[in-house]
């Protein structure tokens, strides 16, 4: 694909589905827009974005190929027993949040999976306490599968334990499917991550493997935002390869392994 096919293809993708490809890498996008020609059996992009214009199957097929939702519960556990042990009793414990409730943001939520594993721990740390858990993503199917509660398959729930899914899940599966009163823990929202302004004061904010797909002057954008949603003290964790490199440029200082605290 040559750069002005891409160009082509970026303008339309804008246009029908309303997402900007510009903060993606350009490589990046190209190959997942190659294969997924390749897979769709369209002869070219111009005959396919015909039919993605015209088909509102192929519509949401499309979108949500493109805003890469790869999620499962309590994903990379090692990262998630970090948080657990050393970085939530920390913000538990701080001056004026005992008696408080968090707040806490799962930033790219996807179909839920990320926000559902957020309440399960909290839950399990500070049992009967309320907390304000929020779940942003850009795709609306996504989201509307996450305010569902699933449905999950048994790939996307092999983290969670017999315990776990006793107490959180609904009996049967699969596919499997979170009960109400853990959907009614988190407040879902469309969001663009980009585009749209955050909410503040937040305690912990989670952006795990979102911002890797970006360029470098977005990732420079996202984290300034991400820090300014942070109270003073308040921890940003990101994905495993996402490595903040000079994270003092931000305001913010690394507190382990994919944890960085706002200074």
């Amino acid at each position: 694909m040559n750069q002005e096919e891409y160009d082509t293809i970026k303008s339309s993708v804008l246009k029908i589905l309303g997402i900007n490809l510009d903060p993606y890498k350009d490589e990046q996008m190209k190959r997942r827009l190659d294969s997924w020609l390749s897979r769709s059996g369209a002869p070219s992009w111009s005959v396919y974005l015909q039919r993605v214009k015209n088909e509102e199957p192929e519509r949401k097929k499309f979108r949500d190929y493109l805003t890469i939702n790869v999620t499962e519960f309590f994903r990379d556990g090692e990262r998630w027993n970090y948080l657990r042990q050393n970085i939530m009793p920390d913000l538990i414990k701080v001056p004026g949040k005992l008696d408080a409730s968090l707040r806490i943001w799962s930033a790219g939520c996807s179909i839920g999976a990320e926000p559902f594993s957020l309440a399960i721990m909290m839950d399990e740390l500070t049992p009967g306490k309320k907390h304000y858990i929020s779940g942003t993503d850009l795709d609306q199917g996504a989201l509307s599968k996450a305010r569902a509660g699933g449905p999950f398959t048994a790939d996307e729930v092999r983290n969670i334990s017999p315990v776990q899914k006793s107490t959180y899940f609904k009996t049967g599966g699969p596919p499997f499917f979170v009960n109400s009163q853990l959907i009614s823990k988190i407040t879902f929202a469309e969001l663009n991550l980009i585009q749209n302004d955050f909410e503040k004061n937040f305690d912990l904010i989670v952006c795990r493997n979102v911002v890797i797909y970006f360029t470098t002057e977005t990732k420079t954008l996202l984290y300034q935002k991400f820090r300014d949603a942070l109270r003073p003290g308040g921890v940003l964790f990101v994905g495993g390869t996402e490595i903040i490199p000079r994270p003092q440029d931000f305001g913010l200082k690394s507190t382990g392994f994919s944890f960085y605290v706002r200074t």
